[in-house]
């Protein structure tokens, strides 16, 4: 029987705004390694993905700043990358659910059970993952209907392997939360979205500092820059996915109540929560 236990990661009880971001940061910090190292792999998949795309809209490295001449392709691009963004993220939250789980029940998985596939109903994430870049796709290219699409598709790998709910149902259980309490959830990951996209940006610049422009080099340091800055971002970002749907089921739904009341009772089954098993 899964055990309801203490956590300093995600306490059972709803949290603040702030200790939402916390919240995702320590869940990151107790799986880097693992979670790093897919960012890395993800991040890299995405540079090499893109560059054709970059060289169609002839936006060159460091910046990839527009050419005005083919600001289609160039908006093409951008809607292309918001998507690639998006699944990767998904991708990654397959990982951080199942960290947020076992956090919430007080426990730490190790590398072995966090990749365990077993349980970890991976197929469905790549589906749902997929699924959340073609939506994303579609809503960047209408321009400011992005900040609607990626405020309310965060939650849905979450409910895939949390929720444990079927495919077909993630996306809509992602927007039922994403939209409680005033669009709290939605709001809080367009929130720390901007937060890691200030940080992101200034990481660049700095790094783009370093690099000479007629560099011989300068694609293949532009394209390990990126990379090992995403490396860091998308993981965090995932792991505030995962947070906040659980603190938003805790809201919401009681979720930290039913935990409480499964630890107190002998037996009685946990309520759905999936934890790597």
């Amino acid at each position: 029987m899964n055990q309801a236990g203490p956590s300093d990661v995600l306490p059972l009880r709803p949290l603040t705004t702030g200790e939402v971001l916390d919240a995702a940061v320590g869940l990151l910090r107790g799986h880097a390694p693992v979670l790093l190292a897919a960012g890395a792999l993800l991040a890299l998949a995405e540079q090499l993905l893109l560059l054709p795309l970059r060289e169609a809209a002839g936006a060159t490295p460091p910046a990839y700043l527009p050419t005005w001449h083919r600001f289609g392709h160039y908006w093409l691009l951008l809607a292309a990358g918001a998507a690639v963004e998006v699944t990767i993220i998904a991708l990654l939250g397959g990982l951080t659910s199942r960290a947020a789980g076992a956090a919430l029940l007080g426990r730490r998985l190790p590398v072995r059970r966090l990749l365990d596939p077993r349980g970890g109903r991976f197929a469905g994430v790549v589906l749902v993952a997929g699924a959340a870049g073609t939506v994303m796709f579609t809503a960047a290219l209408a321009g400011p209907v992005w900040f609607v699409a990626y405020a309310i598709l965060g939650l849905a790998v979450p409910a895939l392997v949390l929720d444990r709910l079927p495919v077909w149902q993630t996306l809509a259980r992602s927007s039922v939360l994403a939209c409680r309490a005033g669009l709290r959830a939605g709001l809080i990951r367009i929130l720390g979205y901007l937060i890691w996209f200030a940080i992101r940006a200034g990481l660049g610049l700095a790094a783009l500092n370093l690099v000479d422009p007629g560099s011989p080099w300068l694609l293949a340091a532009t394209v390990a820059g990126w990379t090992m800055i995403n490396a860091l971002v998308y993981p965090t970002l995932a792991c505030l996915d995962a947070v906040l749907h659980v603190e938003t089921r805790m809201r919401t739904e009681g979720l930290d109540i039913a935990l409480r009341r499964t630890a107190a009772v002998r037996d009685r089954p946990a309520p759905p929560l999936a934890v790597g098993t």
